[in-house]
């Protein structure tokens, strides 16, 4: 149990070995608190202390790498969302004046920030990475902002319309349609 000693006398030497790796504090502190637990599970099978500082730095360092592939990772997923999204085309006029409106009803109740990228962007025709120049944000923000609010207008259709959210609001018979009456009569 000397070895467990050893790295836990250590603590602070491995925290800023790590800290000056990724440079957060945070992202330290958790780095080490995984490596300590998965540590701790073999570190019975060492029995000699300058051993155990030397092989839990080397656990250390495989942890450091894989910190940086996990965000590398989501930087990727984030990256291809934000181009599926910059990618997303805007319906033909022709299908756009046949589909329900009955939709613009429901933006009061998303939060505000929801509501605003789905008035500015997919009602107002703005592209997402110029909503994020003007609100002063990243556009891969404005990219999840705008597939979180999509999802949360989703929500809200499938518990207003039922049915004909499901099948696309093409044989709604609420009077929402440009033209049909006032948006929303039937929500």
């Amino acid at each position: 149990m000397r070895a467990v000693g050893a790295l836990v006398e250590n603590h602070r030497r491995f925290l800023a070995f790590l800290e000056r790796r990724v440079g957060s504090r945070e992202s330290a502190e958790e780095i080490l608190q995984d490596a300590f637990v998965r540590g701790l599970e073999r570190a019975g099978e060492i029995r000699d202390e300058e051993r155990a500082v030397a092989w839990f730095y080397r656990l250390l360092r495989r942890a450091v790498a894989d910190h940086f592939r996990e965000r590398a990772a989501e930087a990727r997923g984030i990256g291809a969302l934000a181009r599926e999204l910059a990618d997303a085309h805007e319906l033909p006029p022709e299908l756009a004046a046949e589909l329900c409106h009955c939709f613009e009803a429901l933006l009061p109740a998303l939060r505000p920030a929801y509501a605003e990228i789905l008035r500015r962007v997919d009602l107002g025709g703005l592209r997402p990475v110029e909503f994020a120049a003007e609100a002063g944000i990243p556009a891969n923000r404005a990219m999840v902002r705008l597939h979180r609010a999509r999802r949360a207008l989703r929500e809200r259709l499938a518990l207003a319309c039922r049915t004909c959210a499901e099948h696309g609001c093409l044989d709604c018979r609420c009077g929402a349609r440009p033209g049909g009456g006032a948006a929303g009569a039937g929500v």
